[in-house]
């Protein structure tokens, strides 16, 4: 529905249909999740061309906002509402390369919120010997002025958290100043510094190596994020050309205006986020592609038996950086039929192919028999068929029609309250002047008195 909305924004904006899209998604989103991105794009009527990875939508904007044209490596520090990526990217020319991606799927700005909100009930009960988190009404007020404070604190070194009768009459006034922010959210700001040095060993390079820091998204604004960085970085200045609202959403649509063949040239070359492998020997996982691996790629491997006389061999596929399968995100399983033999006799190759848009595709070949199969890694417990896609669709369809509808009736909601008020201030100015008598207005105020109560029933 978030999508269906922004395409209508969009063909309302360009007047004419919107079909296909490039859709950004968090650097550490699994397959599964892509493939419900996919899908949803499907839903919403779109064609989705490409999905990329959010930090790497920011370094194609970096890339076509800059003049320079050696080669440079930057680090894009994505700190948004929900998530944090980390990407280390190499661009030289129309060439962006990315070496490295990190970060926290479940980590973002509503962290911090929570700090600040649970600090201040807690500072509520105490001074006022009552429960504030009985009432969602007053949590949900309390909460967006914490985080009006979050923001004003980014270039204030202090604030205030002013609700007049938040709870049972109970007014809340208290000062907020940026040291006390820090200390509640210590330990989520060093969470972020670590997962800069882990995405430095990935890429194997030295913090001097870096040419360039691009903040992305709202939390990239907090002062302390930027002290951290500018001091790990020994003082070099943060890159502030691009906007950390928009460079991701300007960067889908450089790649957009790209595949459409419309722009320069542009070769991107991203990686995958997680390690990707199957299970053997009572659990283990055989990683076939590592993390961090250009893509698109195609990756093989030999596995055999494991039991005489074996005539299928199943292969569960996993996802994720745990030594143990059992840790990690079963993806699916994948099965070929093969002759009977002795254990270790057989000698199959498992080949993984990951897309531009880094999804998985399996398959395997005996070498003996030349038997193979090829199936696309779909996780069918989450995966939609087709029919349900297609009911979406015509779902997604009545919804447009009656968002249609809703706008019609708010247009004319709007239409009918300003009339009513134009005609009050007109009888009121033809009393005034003596061009009606008090009693036929009066009159005619209680009829639109009565339009208005009406109103406000519908």
């Amino acid at each position: 529905m978030v999508l269906l909305q922004m395409r209508m924004i969009a063909e309302q904006y360009l007047n004419c249909d919107v079909k296909n899209a490039v859709i950004t998604v968090p650097a550490y989103f699994n397959d599964s999740q892509k493939r419900a991105t996919k899908d949803a794009g499907k839903i919403a009527g779109l064609n989705v061309m490409r999905i990329i990875n959010e930090p790497t939508a920011a370094a194609i904007t970096y890339n076509s906002c800059g003049s320079k044209k050696e080669k440079r490596n930057i680090l894009v520090f994505d700190l948004g509402g929900g998530t944090f990526n980390v990407s280390i990217v190499t661009v030289e020319g129309d060439k962006i390369e990315v070496k490295a991606v990190g970060g926290d799927m479940h980590m973002g700005g509503e962290d911090f919120d929570n700090r600040v909100v649970n600090f201040f009930v807690q500072e509520f009960n105490r001074k006022n010997k009552m429960d504030l988190s009985a009432s969602p009404k007053a949590l949900r007020r309390l909460r967006s002025e914490c985080e009006r404070a979050k923001r004003s604190l980014s270039s204030a070194v202090e604030t205030v958290i002013d609700i007049d009768c938040l709870y049972e009459g109970q007014d809340l006034h208290m000062k907020f100043r940026r040291a006390k922010f820090e200390k509640l959210n210590a330990d989520l700001f060093d969470k972020c510094m670590q997962v800069v040095k882990q995405c430095l060993q990935d890429a194997k390079m030295s913090k001097n190596q870096i040419d360039d820091i691009v903040l992305v998204g709202g939390l990239s604004r907090i002062s302390k994020v930027q002290e951290l960085l500018r001091e790990f970085f020994d003082g070099k200045e943060l890159c502030k050309s691009v906007n950390p609202d928009e460079a991701v959403a300007y960067g889908a649509a450089v790649e957009a205006a790209f595949l459409n063949k419309e722009c320069f040239n542009l070769v991107l070359m991203d990686v995958t986020p997680l390690s990707l492998g199957i299970s053997v020997d009572n659990g283990v996982m055989k990683v076939i592609v590592p993390r961090n691996t250009p893509i698109p790629t195609r990756k093989e491997s030999s596995v055999t038996t494991i039991k005489d006389n074996q005539t299928e061999v199943t292969f569960p596929v996993y996802e994720g950086e745990r030594p143990l399968t059992a840790h990690n995100t079963l993806l699916g399983e994948f099965v070929l039929t093969i002759p009977a033999a002795r254990r270790g006799v057989p000698n199959i190759k498992i080949f993984f192919e990951v897309d531009d848009d880094g999804i998985l595709k399996v398959s395997a070949r005996d070498q003996r028999t030349g038997n193979s199969n090829q199936i696309a890694i779909t996780n069918e417990r989450e995966k939609l068929s087709k029919e349900e896609i297609d009911r979406m669709v015509a779902d997604a369809e009545i919804f447009r029609n009656e968002d249609e509808e809703l706008k019609k009736r708010h247009l004319a909601r709007s239409a009918l309250e300003c009339y009513i008020h134009n005609q009050k201030d007109k009888v009121r100015e033809d009393v005034r002047k003596g061009n009606i008598r008090t009693p036929v207005a009066n009159v005619i105020m209680n009829m639109l008195t009565d339009a208005e109560d009406w109103l406000e029933e519908k």
